[in-house]
């Protein structure tokens, strides 16, 4: 199988690499690929395989599994080969692109139907300058709820304020549940997005108010012990989200999350941040980027054409 570069006129990858065996009818033959997000001008091989026509500009999340197929952000069909390829319009640059599907995606589908979140609500955010939390604080203020960024430096906290976080608290340095506390005259967080877990959580799982949401995104930090005697009596909730399954169970809410978020991109309130933007041969260095803590938003490893 020809290298892709062969057949993309630019491919921009989120964190990683595109393999050889993207484009393989049957990927299930190959080993796991860890890349999870692309973007590229579709090109001889792709249009073979897709209805999208030659020359647009797509963004995919990879999954080994069959994937939906959003056509103009309109139109859901499955497709085999473990791809999820979105149409883009006008106005978005190729690492944009790149780094748009599954974080925004996956943050949209948490706070929408897994939390509910309500205009009004204070919307809490742990690791607020990743590559994930940064969306959350994003799409936190698209759906009209007050946030509260928190990270661990103050460099990551200018980044989440810069990027419409309503208020900023160093964990590093303060008390979590105190300083949620004080910022909502003793209520509490309506909801929390959580993807550190750790020791994190429990202060975070304190910081809710009466009928507050944690939800479980990731767990950089360790995975938590949830105590459900704390969830009983503050009337909380603990819940997961993985973006994977969406596509199984719940396509047309999938759908309308994407809808939601091209729309909110148009408008100018989505503005994917890529702080890093490295050649393929430099890729171990992207890894270490993002395992030492030292990336804000994300980074994007890119493979030139040939």
């Amino acid at each position: 199988m020809a290298s892709v570069a062969e057949y993309l006129d630019t491919t921009t990858v989120d964190t990683l690499w595109v393999p050889d065996h993207l484009w393989q009818a049957d990927p299930t033959s190959s080993p796991d690929q860890p890349m999870l997000e692309a973007y590229t001008t579709l090109g001889f091989l792709a249009a073979r395989t897709s209805p999208i026509r030659l020359g647009t500009a797509v963004t995919a999340a990879t999954f080994r599994a069959p994937a939906l197929l959003i056509k103009a952000v309109t139109t859901v069909d499955v497709l085999s080969g473990g791809r999820a390829w979105l149409g883009l319009g006008a106005g978005y640059n190729d690492e944009e692109a790149g780094a748009f599907p599954v974080a925004y995606v996956s943050s949209h589908v948490a706070l929408r139907w897994q939390a509910r979140l309500e205009p009004g609500e204070t919307l809490l955010v742990l690791g607020a300058a990743g590559g994930v939390g940064l969306t959350a604080v994003e799409i936190g203020k698209a759906m009209g709820a007050r946030v509260i960024a928190a990270a661990s430096t103050p460099e990551k906290l200018a980044v989440a304020r810069e990027r419409g976080a309503d208020e900023v608290i160093n964990y590093a340095t303060e008390k979590l549940t105190d300083r949620v506390m004080a910022l909502t005259d003793g209520k509490g967080a309506d909801v929390c997005f959580d993807p550190v877990g750790g020791e994190l959580f429990d202060a975070a799982l304190s910081s809710l108010g009466w009928g507050g949401r944690i939800l479980l995104i990731g767990f950089v930090a360790g995975v938590p012990q949830i105590p459900a005697n704390r969830l009983l009596v503050k009337h909380r909730a603990a819940l997961g989200s993985s973006l994977r399954y969406f596509r199984w169970h719940a396509p047309d809410k999938l759908r309308r999350s994407v809808e939601e978020l091209m729309a909110w991109y148009g408008e100018g309130k989505l503005r994917p941040l890529v702080t890093h933007r490295l050649p393929l041969e430099r890729s171990v260095e992207a890894i270490r980027l993002l395992t030492d803590r030292k990336a804000h938003g994300k980074v994007v490893v890119v493979i030139e054409p040939r």
